[in-house]
C-alpha cells in the first residue's frame, strides 16, 4: 500500500487559510502602524522591507519570524509582547502546535472566534482616535492626569449599567 505524503501547511489551517495567531500578529502590527501614523512604506523603509511584505504580515499571509518581529518591536517602540497581549484564547488554541491534521476546533468555534475578533476593541477606529490624541498632548503631567482619570471612571462605572 502505497503510503499518501501530506502536504506541509506551515502553520496554516487545514484549508490553507493563514493561522489565527499570525492573522492577530499582524493585526497587531498594523494597530501600531496606524496608531504611530505611518503608513506600510514608511514602515517597510525603516525595515529594510517592501510595502507588500509588510501588506503580508499585517494580513497574516507571511508568519513573521522571530528575529523579523523583533526588528520591528524595536522600530514600532513596542516590546513583543505587544503583539500578543490580549489574544482571545480561542485564537491561542488555533496555534500550530495545537491543531493536529484533525482539526481540534469545529466550525461553531472558529465562528465564535470570529466573533471575538470582530468585537475586539483594539481594532476600533475610537480606540486608534483616542490613542493618537493622548500621544499628542505636549504636557505630559496632564496627559497622566487624563489617564487616570478614565482609569478611576471606568473602575468607579464598572458595576453601573448605562441606565443608570
Amino acid at each position: 500500500m502505497e503510503k499518501i505524503k501530506e502536504k506541509s501547511v506551515r502553520g496554516r489551517l487545514q484549508e490553507g487559510a493563514p493561522n489565527p495567531v499570525d492573522v492577530y500578529v499582524g493585526q497587531r502590527i498594523k494597530l501600531r502602524r496606524q496608531i504611530l501614523k505611518l503608513s506600510q512604506q514608511q514602515l517597510a523603509k525603516k525595515m529594510g522591507l517592501t510595502f507588500q511584505q509588510i501588506q503580508k504580515y499585517e494580513k497574516g499571509l507571511n508568519r513573521v519570524g522571530a528575529s523579523r518581529l523583533f526588528d520591528i518591536s524595536r522600530v514600532l517602540g513596542v516590546s513583543m509582547d505587544f503583539f500578543f497581549e490580549d489574544m482571545p484564547v480561542s485564537v491561542e488554541y488555533q496555534s500550530p502546535m495545537m491543531l493536529t491534521a484533525e482539526t481540534q476546533l469545529n466550525s461553531i468555534q472558529l465562528h465564535e472566534n470570529q466573533e471575538v475578533m470582530d468585537t475586539d476593541p483594539m481594532k476600533r477606529k475610537e480606540t486608534l482616535e483616542l490613542v493618537s490624541a493622548y500621544y499628542k498632548i505636549n504636557n505630559r503631567k496632564i496627559a497622566k492626569y487624563l489617564f487616570d482619570l478614565i482609569v478611576a471612571v471606568s473602575k468607579s462605572n464598572a458595576h453601573l449599567s448605562e441606565d443608570k
